[in-house]
């Protein structure tokens, strides 16, 4: 069964797509640099996490706008692998590579989500598209 009648759509579910990723990434933005919601992983967090949770909050909300989306995609994509291999395959101090005993999936599906928003750039709802610089 094909699914050529969501075709027309595409460009529309692109920007779902930056707009919910953004959301994500901006409520663990929000999440380690405000304690909001109350999580004891975020509780005391280290400067390196400050400084993800600062580029989390920042760039996920230029993704929910889509202003300057390739760039903030791009960075985020990088944040994300820098996140999985340096918090999660090495957490317990020796690689741990399976994603389900090492607590990576969602960076490993942030890095590739947001790898593929730089390249596709915001959609049609967006700050970017409205400028022209879509």
């Amino acid at each position: 069964m094909q699914f050529e009648f969501l075709a027309p759509y595409r460009p529309q579910l692109l920007s779902v797509l930056r707009i919910i990723t953004g959301l994500l990434l901006f409520q663990y933005g929000v999440a380690k640099l405000f304690k909001f919601p109350v999580l004891p992983y975020f509780a005391n967090i280290p400067p390196l996490i400050v400084a993800a949770g600062t580029i989390e909050l920042v760039l996920g909300a230029l993704l929910i706008v889509g202003l300057l989306t390739r760039l903030s995609a791009f960075i985020l994509s990088g944040e994300m692998a820098f996140a999985y291999f340096m918090g999660h395959m090495f957490k317990t101090g020796e690689p741990v590579w399976h994603p389900l005993n090492n607590g990576g999936t969602a960076a490993i599906l942030f890095c590739f989500t947001c790898l593929y928003l730089a390249s596709a750039g915001a959609g049609p709802w967006s700050i970017d598209a409205s400028r022209g610089k879509s």
